[in-house]
């Protein structure tokens, strides 16, 4: 089975990226799964307007998914703007999608609720999407429950070419873990970039220390007991824990005498358990910048020979 997946460079990654995408790919990925992942430079433009910090970012996501397990051996990692198969696709699909379809995209009404700017480019971030996937022709798409619309709009935008002009593309399915669909924030909202309210993967130990003992609670009193379920440090623990670990610390909560800045100890311990060795490893491949871009431009290699053939039969199909 072919999966595509992708990720914007438009600040840092953060533990709502990792286990709400990065860590179900790589699951796929030890399962021996066709895997594309690429980092979405272009879409990242509607909000990052410095060349410079558009560079450092995507070097940094190149860096956190090698770090954190993916491997160019089995995947294939690569910048969206190595294959500019992608953009010409987009003005196909443009040409046929209609306003109306784009107008009640959710995503985009909530960008400008967040103060976006209304620009094409944000307003048309589905149809690029769907080039995206469609150049691939990805059959699973891992997506945020977020980006389930987009895809519907994909699965769209394919149904409309092919009934225009034959059948061609493949209709890709979403594929949304249902245990890790909404990751809280410090707030208790999703964790989100766009909330401010983010933990990153690799920030300093001291930072995210500092986060986590912040992360908002209730006022019920340590010694009262408290329902774990729907608590942020719970639910966040949950992600991090064993099975063992996350019974033992429902129990302590439900029984009383276990009060919130105990779980936050630990969640701590947890995270430095699981990202302390990835830490490591990024260190290492930090130090080596021409392997990181050799993984990208032979992943750019990779991804254009996948996308040619699809190409292909577009232009001879558009009349090109």
């Amino acid at each position: 089975m072919k999966i595509l997946t992708g990720i914007q460079p438009s600040g840092k990654l953060h533990w709502g990226n990792y286990f709400g995408a990065m860590k179900s790919m790589f699951d796929l990925q030890a399962k021996g799964e066709s895997l594309f992942m690429f980092i979405a430079n272009f879409h990242a433009m509607t909000t990052v307007r410095d060349g410079a910090a558009l560079r450092a970012a995507t070097r940094d996501v190149a860096l956190d998914y090698l770090a954190c397990g993916l491997d160019p051996a089995r995947s294939i990692m690569y910048r969206q703007s190595d294959v500019p198969e992608v953009q010409e696709l987009a003005w196909y699909l443009s040409c046929l999608t209609p306003m109306g379809l784009l107008e009640r995209c959710h995503s985009y009404k909530d960008k400008l609720a967040h103060g976006l700017d209304a620009t094409h480019g944000l307003f048309a971030y589905p149809v690029l999407m769907a080039a995206d996937i469609l150049i691939m022709n990805a059959e699973l798409v891992p997506v945020g429950k977020d980006q389930k619309q987009h895809l519907e709009v994909t699965r769209d935008l394919a149904q409309k070419f092919n009934n225009a002009y034959g059948e061609i593309f493949t209709l890709p399915d979403a594929y949304i873990p249902e245990t890790v669909a909404t990751i809280p924030g410090t707030d208790g909202q999703k964790m989100s970039k766009s909330y401010h309210n983010t933990i990153e993967l690799f920030e300093d130990a001291k930072s995210i220390k500092k986060k986590v003992m912040a992360i908002v609670t209730d006022s019920t009193p340590m010694e009262a007991p408290k329902e774990p379920e729907g608590n942020s440090i719970y639910e966040l623990y949950k992600l991090f824990a064993t099975p063992d670990e996350v019974a033992a610390m429902a129990a302590a909560f439900r029984a009383g005498g276990y009060g919130y800045g105990h779980a936050k100890k630990a969640l701590l311990e947890a995270y430095h358990r699981l990202f302390d060795p990835f830490r490591a490893r990024r260190e290492e491949l930090a130090k080596d910048p021409a392997t990181l871009e050799d993984i990208l431009q032979d992943g750019a290699r990779r991804a254009r020979a996948a996308a040619a053939p699809v190409m292909d039969k577009v232009r001879r199909a558009v009349g090109l």
